[in-house]
């Protein structure tokens, strides 16, 4: 077991009330955070070598991705170059390892960049400083000039992925509704950014639509949109941006859609005739009912397996969240907490589900076991709503308005422990963030 996954290990068990390693047969060990502060672990990233000429500002940028990254998980702080004794570690040579633990570098990662023509070539190597071991194999990646910041956060979800035994989730998109205009009179259109808010694109024009949602492999979004007058499922191809509405019958307003875990069906909620139910449908119809109540049923999730679907209902009264089977029957209630739930999303881990959760005139984003058990509320404020999950199932995206007739709606991340709160930047007002998987 290497010096760093130790020390990342020692300081979580020292600062949180429950976290516990789980080191599989020849395994790495993965570490489940839950509530707690710890202090990050200090790294040190030289200036990345310069293998061809006019790689120089290339290999800067790649860097500071790499960094950014890192630092923004809070697991993570970045030793200044001003600190560094000997600013330069050409790649491939072997570390002076005292050069590193005198300033009490933990992690040090080393790299590389080439240009040649429009093709990009960036390597990195990791080093426990304090055992003086490399952790794993030197990687390399290829790409075009343009994708710069995609081969950065490459570097950055294997070294996270080294030393915490977690996966990644920086080499990832959101897609999000983007918005403009003054509070009563909102123009919305479908975006689409990194996960840390760089290279947003727009997908649609305004319109009154909302809660999209990817699909399981990132190329295709759902979501409803009054395009037609009233609300209606419609599905978009990112790459093309061409765009098709889910056929339903005259009168029935369909919304809340999410993919199934395959991504060849959609899940769903239909309105007809007063009566609001769940449905599962192929992409081009041919729809199946799953519930059949008085109440209103909505916004389902499946689990990532496809078991099971959790969604809400107010069956009871009040909204709560309730698991069913996966061709549907008789459901079981799980939230049982003060308050109503809503929005409840499976983690693509299968362990927790994420919800919006309202009372004491404060919202909140929380998660709970499937089972109900185990609840924890993230965060609080005036509204907090619609979580989704990063690709690890480790961080949760949000909605957060401000209060007042100038209350304005962003986008926030938290990790499952309700630490590292942060404003994800989206250059501009932003609501219902959908986490798609890590890029191919």
């Amino acid at each position: 077991m290497n010096r760093i996954i130790l020390a990342l290990w020692a300081a979580l068990l020292a600062a949180f009330a429950l976290a516990h390693p789980v080191h599989s047969q020849g395994g790495p060990l993965s570490i489940t955070i839950t509530e707690g502060v710890i202090e990050p672990i200090p790294f040190a990233i030289p200036a990345f070598t310069v293998e061809t000429g006019g790689a120089e500002g290339m290999a800067a940028q790649v860097a500071q991705v790499v960094a950014a990254d890192l630092t923004g998980t809070g697991l993570f702080r970045e030793i200044p170059a001003s600190a560094f004794i000997n600013p330069s570690l050409p790649f491939g040579t072997q570390p002076t390892f005292t050069d590193w633990t005198a300033i009490n570098a933990q992690a040090l990662i080393s790299g590389a960049v080439a240009v040649s023509g429009n093709n990009l070539t960036v390597k990195f190597r990791l080093y426990d400083v304090f055992s003086g071991a490399e952790l794993g194999e030197g990687l390399q990646f290829a790409g075009t000039v343009q994708g710069w910041r995609r081969m950065g956060h490459k570097v950055a979800d294997a070294v996270y992925a080294r030393i915490t035994g977690e996966g990644g989730y920086f080499d990832s998109r959101v897609v999000f509704v983007s918005e403009s205009g003054p509070k009563d009179a909102r123009a919305k259109r479908l975006a689409i950014m990194d996960y840390d808010g760089a290279n947003v694109q727009f997908l649609t024009q305004s319109g009154l639509l909302f809660a999209p949602r990817f699909s399981p492999d990132g190329s295709r979004v759902l979501y409803t949109s009054y395009e037609s007058g009233v609300p209606a499922i419609y599905l978009l191809d990112v790459a093309s941006v061409s765009q098709s509405r889910i056929p339903t019958e005259a009168g029935e307003m369909t919304f809340s859609p999410r993919f199934s875990p395959d991504g060849t069906r959609v899940i769903y909620s239909l309105t007809n005739g007063g009566n609001t139910d769940i449905f599962l449908a192929g992409l081009g119809g041919g729809a199946t009912r799953l519930t059949s109540a008085p109440s209103i049923e909505t916004a389902p999730s499946f689990s990532p397996d496809g078991s099971r679907i959790v969604f809400e209902s107010d069956r009871s009264g009040t909204q709560q969240l309730y698991v069913m089977g996966a061709g549907g029957g008789e459901p079981t209630r799980i939230s049982f907490g003060d308050g109503r739930y809503s929005t409840p999303v499976w983690s693509p881990r299968g362990d927790l589900i994420a919800f919006t959760k309202q009372g004491g005139g404060r919202f909140y984003i929380g998660v709970m076991r499937p089972d109900g058990s185990e609840e924890r509320l993230l965060t609080s404020s005036f509204l907090d709503e619609g979580p989704t999950w990063a690709p690890n199932g480790r961080v949760l995206m949000f909605t957060r308005e401000t209060q007042g007739a100038s209350g304005a709606p962003a986008v926030y991340s938290v990790d499952v422990s309700g630490r590292n709160l942060r404003q994800v930047p989206t250059g501009g007002m932003a609501s219902d963030p959908s986490w798609g998987p890590l890029l191919p």
